[in-house]
């Protein structure tokens, strides 16, 4: 048995006793010399609302200009290392060091599913202000091929990206998207949902589909519980999860250079249940990764529930180390996790909505395809990257179904998604975070586009 197998099941018999392993080991000091603590427009008189489902805001700052992409070689760099400059209340900003580049955290990053985000060239995705792009393990493996993607000299060098990669450990999809998934203790088989071949994911094989193509974050398989739940079926699986964790660990460390000049992230699950998620907690920091994520969230909970979650069991995670929050969200999610402590977030939202139409602005979103728009010569927004186009044009693209006008409203929310992140950081290092969420709701959901 590996040792990290024997560990975990040593510590899964004391989970639950007072190990105190979910407490963290306190928040590292580090400086962050960004251009982010910058004015924002928004009031900061008001207290945090909580837990409520949605409120709006006002942004004023410009997009801070991203820090270079490779000044340095990558040999000068930490691996990984994690850094808070600031705090106000739970929430925190800094940034993750790590050999292509810095990320400034909160951070959103933008889904690049099969080598792409969906309507935009890399350079694009760098200059509306992003600084890791995630990309997916389960759609990579089946193509072009993790074998053939290494071939070809990795994920990085083949979509032309030169800054971080996260790539997911393609447990949700396999779950989601594959006909006939079967779950066992070695993994999960599976039929492709391409062309029906078969296909087995394990711990093992996820790590090295990661490792093939040259992830600088690679997430630990897990079982994505599904919503909702018994409570033995969440026990059941956060155990499992558990187990490839320790299981992932041995697979990733046993990477050669990979292991060494990337980072693993666990994930806690644990569905809505309080002790199962400080279980999966304590478990995870026992094995020791560079940042743990809080999975099984964004599931068709609804936000109230997920913010209930995200109240306890964000702090059980080790404090010194990035959180992230997976598959979130809407831009209210996101504000709502921030004060909660979360520092990372992906969601397919703003490429796949503007695909479809909808744009996200400070009023709340606006479904361009509609006739009120049909004569609007007013910019989306005007600090837009594509405010030089009307909402009248975009909405004749779109309802054209041409290919410029999701590209354009793609770019567009990317860019606020962006502004958004820029915004919070500002907000927390400026010590005015709870105005600034406050605002956000207030004009988010009860705005006018």
């Amino acid at each position: 048995m590996p040792f990290r197998q024997a560990q975990w099941l040593l510590r899964m018999n004391g989970l639950g006793k007072g190990s105190g392993l979910g407490k963290g080991s306190g928040v590292e000091e580090g400086a962050l010399a960004r251009g982010d603590s910058r004015t924002s427009g928004f009031s900061t008189g008001s207290k945090p609302t909580g837990s409520e489902p949605c409120s709006a805001n006002r942004r004023s700052v410009s997009t801070p200009a991203p820090s270079p992409g490779m000044g340095r070689g990558m040999s000068d760099r930490p691996r990984f290392e994690f850094s808070v400059a600031a705090t106000d209340g739970r929430a925190r900003t800094g940034a993750i060091a790590m050999r292509r580049g810095e990320i400034r955290t909160p951070a959103f990053m933008p889904v690049g599913t099969a080598a792409t985000v969906k309507g935009m060239k890399p350079a694009g995705v760098r200059a509306i202000g992003a600084d890791i792009i995630l990309g997916n393990t389960y759609h990579l493996m089946l193509r072009p091929g993790a074998e053939r993607m290494e071939r070809l000299g990795g994920l990085h060098g083949f979509m032309q990206w030169d800054r971080p990669i996260l790539t997911d450990s393609g447990g949700y999809q396999v779950m989601s998207l594959s006909e006939l998934a079967k779950i066992s203790e070695d993994g999960v088989a599976f039929k492709s949902h391409l062309d029906g071949s078969r296909h087995m994911l394990t711990p093992e094989r996820s790590m090295e589909i990661q490792r093939l193509l040259g992830s600088d974050i690679v997430m630990a398989f897990d079982e994505c519980t599904p919503f909702p739940a018994t409570r033995e079926r969440a026990e059941s699986s956060m155990e499992r999860s558990m187990r490839w964790a320790a299981r992932s660990r041995d697979a990733f460390d046993a990477g050669g250079g990979h292991a060494a000049s990337a980072a693993l992230f666990g994930i806690q699950q644990g569905s809505m249940e309080e002790d199962l998620r400080r279980r999966s907690s304590e478990a995870l920091a026992g094995i020791g990764f560079d940042g743990y994520a809080v999975g099984g969230l964004a599931v068709g909970e609804g936000q109230a529930e997920m913010f209930r979650v995200l109240d306890f069991a964000v702090d059980m995670l080790p404090a010194g180390r990035p959180r992230y929050l997976m598959g979130v969200g809407k831009p209210d999610d996101i504000v709502g996790a921030v004060e909660r402590g979360i520092d990372m977030f992906d969601c397919v939202l703003p490429t796949r909505s503007g695909r479809n139409g909808q744009g996200f602005t400070w009023d709340g979103p606006i479904n361009i395809r509609n006739a009120k728009f049909a004569e609007d010569m007013a910019p989306i927004d005007p600090e837009s990257p594509i405010a030089p186009w009307s909402r009248a044009y975009l909405h004749h693209l779109v309802k054209s179904g041409e290919m410029l006008g999701a590209m354009l409203m793609t770019e567009h929310n990317l860019w606020f998604y962006q502004r958004l992140m820029a915004e919070l950081r500002a907000a927390i290092a400026e010590g005015r975070l709870a105005g600034f969420a406050e605002a956000f709701r207030a004009r988010y959901c009860g705005g006018k586009a």
